[in-house]
């Protein structure tokens, strides 16, 4: 391990805290109250602005804003955060804004993958191994489950929850919540059955898969409406940690889900 490595054209608060192995570029300004973890890579004109803890591993790529002021209006100044986990590489010219005082935070998981030009709006919160491509751009107040995936180019609206090992295809725009292991694409987005060969790459079984299967069938493509299918679905299908956080997600939605 060894000290921090700091570009002489960088800037670096006076109580900024920099770990072991950290690179910062030529160019990148870290700002106060802001803590980045051992080995991170801070790219060339990346912007730390204030309040963000980056947690170990971490590669924040050119031009990339973290910790900037929440596009709201109700916002007074309020001490809000952004959070990072350990390994998570967020590519060029990408903008997380700090959160508000619904949660104080916007938060992303560890292992993720950011590509070039996404956008985090305050209070999101992004669990660990999320992929989001090119020019994803998440409003305020978004949640998405770990292992999801987001395709280029597609938006999300405010307060939308996207489940666990999800699969969103590119262009789409995403305005209800989308169950965990599904798949949905289009504009307005739809459901189009599970995300299969994501869920088999992740290690989950035939059996489980058969399980949600069931599940799919039952709420999205039988003659129930979602109320009645919530209804039924004690007895009807099998019993399993998959169907029951799929279930639990249908039962939980605020926004409603998306069929």
């Amino acid at each position: 391990m060894s000290a921090a490595r700091i570009h002489p054209t960088a800037i670096v608060a006076p109580d900024a805290e920099l770990g072991d192995g950290v690179e910062v570029g030529p160019g990148a300004i870290i700002g106060p109250q802001v803590s980045v973890g051992a080995n991170a890579v801070i790219g060339p004109r990346a912007i730390l602005e204030r309040n963000v803890r980056l947690a170990a591993g971490c590669r924040i790529g050119v031009g990339s804003v973290l910790g900037g002021d929440p596009q709201d209006l109700k916002f007074k100044g309020e001490e809000t955060w952004v959070e990072v986990g350990a390994n998570t590489v967020i590519r060029d010219y990408t903008t997380v804004n700090r959160g508000t005082t619904q949660s104080y935070k916007t938060t992303i998981g560890a292992g993720c993958l950011l590509m070039s030009y996404v956008h985090l709006g305050h209070d999101c919160h992004v669990g660990d191994g999320v992929i989001l491509s090119n020019l994803v751009q998440l409003a305020g107040h978004v949640h998405i489950d770990e292992r999801a995936t987001v395709g280029g180019m597609t938006g999300i609206h405010q307060f939308v929850h996207v489940g666990a090992y999800a699969f969103l295809g590119g262009f789409s725009k995403i305005a209800k919540d989308v169950p965990p292991y599904c798949k949905a694409d289009g504009n307005p987005a739809q459901l189009y059955g599970l995300n299969v060969i994501g869920l088999r790459r992740n290690g989950f079984t035939e059996e489980a898969l058969d399980a949600l299967k069931d599940a799919y069938r039952l709420f999205f493509r039988s003659s129930y409406n979602v109320s009645q299918a919530l209804d039924h679905a004690a007895a009807e299908l099998p019993a399993g940690p998959e169907v029951e956080r799929f279930v639990a997600f249908i039962k939980g939605s605020e926004r409603g889900v998306m069929l």
